[in-house]
């Protein structure tokens, strides 16, 4: 995360997290969410974090889920947590597909945290 932000990185509030929440560990109707052998300790908003970063590639879905976490997104804590899950795919994005996609949307919305 220093490559993105000369700041402070402390994490000061860490929540119970999913680590991998996604479209493909979210049920519809009705709403369950599965997949949680990652589950533990998070930067708190890391969960909602993750899930936009996924949106970003559909603008209009990115714009609905950062509006429906904007509690946990536009504070301090989910700042980082947007931070840390950005440098989780920028990371991850020279070994995988999906990570390689969704690089450019990430790198893009770092431009608005930063």
């Amino acid at each position: 995360m220093p490559e993105f932000a000369a700041e402070d990185l402390t994490v000061r509030h860490w929540e119970t997290a999913h680590g991998d929440l996604h479209w493909a560990n979210l049920t519809a109707a009705p709403l369950r969410i599965i997949d949680w052998e990652g589950w533990g300790a998070a930067p708190a908003g890391f969960d909602a974090a993750l899930l936009h970063t996924y949106a970003l590639p559909v603008p209009d879905l990115a714009r609905r889920v950062r509006a429906e976490f904007a509690g946990l997104l536009d504070t301090p804590s989910g700042r980082l947590a947007q931070l840390a899950v950005a440098a989780e795919v920028v990371q991850a994005a020279e070994h995988d597909d999906t990570h390689a996609r969704l690089e450019p949307f990430v790198r893009r919305h770092l431009g608005t945290l930063l």
